[in-house]
């Protein structure tokens, strides 16, 4: 086993700070990365501050992970030493069940290893994410970055990109559509890139009209602002697809009569529960609500090629490790546009 840095949590009201983990030596099947940049997400605060009521500490977090190939196993063929890659929210499954099968690994139905705070089937305990030096990871669930994209720009796609790409993909969003993102945050901008590169009409759905300027320079056709009556009234029963972005529990009733007849409206940020809806803003319409999580590695895959296609990467602001206290406390406030991103350099300061 390796010691390396990392930066972790103790329990759900400490602040992050300098702590050792070990990594497991390099199997046959596993590649060794040294972290260049990781993501803040915003599920790394909700597992440090255990608001889901499944953490185990000390938290190491951490999903967004992009770095360097330093070691690989004997019988690892898809990467090499030198290699820029990345690690999403997912290091493991079993890979024998229909979802995984279904390159769904997200939905193992063992039971998924999540980067952090998961089952660590080599070592014991608990799995340590991205806030650290160095990460060892099966080689199946390691991700090639285009080389042509801003590489620290990159690491949120590994989450924030997978969970705005996977949902519009399944639902076949195309040219023409009409799509409606809800939320302008790391999710929601994200999404209008995508649905924008994808060619449709995009609108940005708010309750905050000082966004307007910023949701059409990432992308979007128009503005929506969902406290207006009358705007809403106006484009009644017009959207193909709606992307729900928005973070915490809250009612979707509004927002149900913008769809067409068979349209969607996909939650991808509500991870707890919402308000009642009400059954007839469904069957008036046939209207369908769904959720959707994160994306398997074959779909994570071709989501960052699409971004070196067309050049998309998020939009973020660098910090260094020593600020992350900071940086999750202005998280939780929205004062960030859209995404932190840890230079993981500083760690060895």
């Amino acid at each position: 086993m390796t010691e390396v840095k990392a930066y972790a949590a103790h329990e759900s009201e400490a602040d992050l700070v300098p702590y050792k983990i070990e990594r497991r030596e390099t199997k046959d099947i596993d590649v060794k990365i040294e972290i260049d940049f990781c993501g803040v997400c915003h599920s790394d605060i909700h597992q440090v501050q255990n608001d889901w009521k499944n953490s185990k500490y000390p938290v190491v977090p951490g999903h967004e992970i992009i770095g360097h190939v330093t070691e690989v196993g004997s019988k690892v063929s898809k990467f090499k030493v030198g290699d820029l890659v990345g690690v999403g929210c997912l290091v493991d499954s079993c890979k024998e069940c229909n979802s995984c099968k279904d390159n769904l690994e997200q939905y193992c139905e063992n039971g998924a290893v999540a980067t952090y705070n998961g089952a660590d089937k080599h070592l014991g305990g608990h799995t340590f994410g991205g806030y650290s030096e160095q990460i060892t990871v099966r080689e199946d669930f390691v991700l090639k970055i285009p080389e042509n994209i801003d590489t620290k720009a990159a690491a949120p796609l590994l989450c924030a990109g997978i969970t705005t790409w996977s949902p519009l993909r399944e639902w076949n969003v195309k040219k023409g559509d009409k799509v409606g993102v809800i939320g302008l945050g790391g999710l929601g901008h994200m999404g209008i890139k995508f649905a924008h590169a994808l060619g449709a009409e995009v609108v940005m759905i708010t309750t905050s009209p000082e966004k307007a300027e910023d949701a059409k320079s990432l992308g979007a056709d128009s503005v929506l602002i969902s406290k207006d009556k009358d705007q809403m009234k106006e484009q009644a029963s017009s959207f193909d697809f709606l992307l729900n972005t928005i973070p915490v529990g809250h009612d979707i009733n509004p927002y149900l009569g913008l769809l067409k007849r068979d349209g969607t409206m996909v939650l991808v940020g509500a991870i707890e529960p919402i308000d009642p809806v009400h059954g007839g803003a469904l069957v008036m319409g046939r209207k369908r609500v769904a959720g959707s999580m994160i994306g398997g590695i074959k779909e994570t895959q071709e989501m960052l090629d699409f971004c070196g296609e067309h050049n998309i990467v998020s939009d973020v602001e660098m910090i260094d490790i020593q600020n992350i206290n900071d940086a999750f406390d202005r998280v939780v406030k929205s004062d960030v546009k859209y995404r932190f991103v840890i230079d993981m350099k500083s760690l060895k300061k």
